[in-house]
């Protein structure tokens, strides 16, 4: 289904400034990943998205692909980032189908909610495999095409680059992990975890002219993980101890992801933008008023969402 630019883009951006550039994104046919995409693609970049489910990738590919047209979407589904040898080959076949890669989007996550005496080793281990070792594997896959790009791509900070941007890569993290979430041990540790390979990745990779940053999501509505990991009334009440008073759109991080990977973005390096509305310093369990759920006293498991889960110790 076509989107209208409004739905995953700010009008404040030049179209044409990805112009022969290649996106290359895991977890691409996520809710935000996929408006990251999309974004890209409507400003001139040709993209390759990445995701387990193959029906799933391969029709949202067509789908982004509506958002500019001639452009060159590819959806490549069967890969799990925890095997890097699937994304070794994930992004030899995007470089050799449309040229190069210029930009990375790490953003393929794990989530379910459950207090740590509920999630086995093995739950644990997947969500950490999922999120940092599937960042890693991405890094590894890409890297060698993100040092080409930036060689292409530089600048001195005083003039536009003559060719645009490349060699850059964004990490897609949460503000979990910044005053602690109840329920949310494994996905704290997981992107705590990708926080610290982003920066390594920066301080690492830099003098070769790669960019490595964050961007943190806060609340996002209208997603598959909001959707999944909370109630309608519980969305309304929190909505209200968000500085912004509302939760965010997929636009918010698409405009974000636009800003790094743009001119915009060229001496940023190294950071976590957070886009949260100012939610995360609001976040202690007095200010919203948080009360222990009786499933979390009692050992039951958690109930009232789809993303509930209880698994063996």
């Amino acid at each position: 289904m076509s989107l209208e630019r409004y739905q995953y883009l700010s009008n404040v951006w030049k179209d044409g400034i990805f112009d022969n550039k290649v996106v290359f994104c895991t977890g691409g046919a996520g809710t935000i990943c996929s408006a990251q995409v999309r974004a890209m693609v409507h400003l001139g970049a040709n993209a390759c998205i990445i995701g387990r489910n193959v029906e799933k990738t391969e029709n949202m590919a067509k789908d982004i692909a509506t958002a500019r047209k001639g452009s060159k979407v590819i959806g490549i589904g069967a890969v799990d980032v925890r095997k890097p040898e699937a994304l070794a080959a994930a992004a030899e076949k995007c470089a050799q189908e449309l040229g190069s890669i210029d930009f990375v989007i790490a953003g393929a996550a794990g989530n379910f909610l459950a207090p740590m005496d509920q999630i086995s080793a093995n739950a644990m281990k997947s969500v950490i495999d999922i999120d940092v070792l599937g960042s890693y594997n991405t890094v590894k896959a890409t890297l060698p095409y993100l040092v080409e790009s930036a060689s292409k791509h530089k600048t001195n900070g005083k003039t536009e680059p003559p060719n645009g941007t490349g060699g850059r890569i964004i990490f897609v993290s949460a503000t979990l992990h910044y005053s602690g979430t109840p329920m949310q041990s494994h996905v704290s540790v997981a992107k705590a975890g990708v926080d610290a390979m982003a920066m390594s990745v920066a301080i690492e990779q830099g003098p070769k002219g790669i960019t490595s940053n964050v961007i943190a999501p806060g609340p996002i509505a209208d997603t598959e993980g909001v959707a999944r990991l909370s109630k309608q009334e519980g969305r309304d009440k929190s909505a209200k101890g968000i500085p912004s008073g509302r939760y965010g759109s997929v636009k918010e991080i698409s405009d974000a992801t636009v800003y790094l990977f743009s001119d915009t973005g060229n001496y940023v390096n190294g950071e976590v933008l957070v886009v949260d509305g100012g939610a995360w310093h609001t976040s202690g369990v007095g200010s919203r008023q948080w009360e222990y759920p009786d499933f979390l006293l009692s050992g039951d498991s958690v109930s009232g969402v789809a993303g509930g889960r209880k698994s063996k110790l």
